[in-house]
């Protein structure tokens, strides 16, 4: 795979190069979740991305749940002004569908009914058969690609491969040969395999739960970084980043308030949860909490109806939110 110049590569500070403006659409929500701008990474998880990147390996990617395993491909594409891609896998997954599926029954049918069409008619690309077509710039790749693509090309991707631990266990092994070269066959045509050229070979960000241990050969092949769950420090920089430029919808937070709300999220992940909020619910709770003007600097008995309520964002349970619960009623008693 490709190597790059390591001081020219991602900074994980959420500043796109101004030749690529519209690398990748900056959506945005109430939270900030959606805009990749509002990213940040910590030294060690750039570094490691960008070790990934010199040496053109993929990046394997653990973490809580919540913690923004997803979102670094979506800040590695817009910041770099690269093409996304993402394929999700399933419990059934099978190799062949990270490049392309092929629509054998409609091809049956089409055939029943004397209705001939070429063969690339039945061929849909996923998302890593579609990064290495847009990196390859011949006629024959860009006839598979999606009309809306035809024109993309050639072109580098980031392509997310999410929660890959879902896969069967010989998914991964699979496709070491497929990853290593950026090449694949279409095993239903004799065409020639598809290969991406070297200086646009797709960046690949696999995300792992850690539902069931990945083979050892294919992690050999991979950088790893595990993202811890940030602390209040880092905490408080994500939503003073994410909220700074939002609208009259969500008023800037003052310092006091996301102390309050910090010491209070943290009490309630120390507890004995089956399921711990992770970053994604924070910053939604925070946003519940300014709505109804909650004041976490000063737990009072008025403040119990506000704060139940808002519980329903961190809670993925009935035992949870009970638990929950339990711990505001010691609060409200001890103060």
């Amino acid at each position: 795979m490709m190597k790059n110049d390591y001081m020219n590569l991602y900074r994980g500070d959420g500043a796109s190069p101004e030749k690529h403006p519209q690398a990748l659409p900056a959506y945005k929500t109430i939270t900030g979740n959606d805009d990749p701008a509002n990213y940040l990474a910590s030294p060690d998880l750039r570094d490691a991305v960008n070790v990934a990147l010199t040496l053109g390996q993929p990046l394997l990617i653990t973490g809580e749940p919540g913690t923004g395993k997803t979102r670094l491909a979506t800040s590695i594409a817009w910041e770099l002004g690269l093409n996304y891609l993402e394929f999700h896998t399933k419990t059934d997954s099978e190799a062949k569908d990270l490049f392309y599926f092929y629509d054998a029954l409609r091809r049956f049918q089409d055939a029943q009914l004397q209705e001939s069409k070429p063969i690339e008619a039945y061929i849909t690309c996923q998302a890593l058969g579609t990064a290495i077509l847009l990196a390859n710039p011949t006629e024959q790749a860009r006839k598979i690609l999606p009309e809306h693509l035809h024109n993309k090309g050639p072109c580098r991707s980031v392509v997310l491969i999410d929660e890959i631990d879902k896969a069967p266990r010989d998914l991964p092994n699979d496709v070491l040969n497929e990853i290593e070269s950026m090449t694949f066959r279409i095993s239903e045509t004799s065409w020639e395999p598809f290969s991406a050229v070297p200086n646009l070979q797709p960046v690949i960000l696999l995300t792992s739960n850690s539902e069931k241990n990945l083979p050892d050969a294919f992690l050999r092949r991979c950088i790893f970084f595990h993202i811890d769950f940030p602390d209040a420090d880092t905490l408080k920089r994500i939503v003073q980043r994410r909220f700074q430029n939002t609208d009259d919808q969500v008023p800037a937070f003052s310092a006091e308030f996301i102390n309050g709300a910090i010491e209070h999220f943290e009490a309630l992940r120390r507890l004995n949860l089956r399921k711990k909020p992770a970053t994604a619910e924070f910053l939604a709770w925070i946003c519940i909490l300014k709505a109804m003007r909650a004041d976490m600097s000063a737990l009072t008995e008025k403040q119990r109806a506000k704060l139940e309520l808002s519980y329903s964002v961190l809670a993925k349970s009935a035992e949870d939110l009970k638990e929950i619960k339990r711990h505001l009623n010691l609060v409200l008693k001890g103060s």
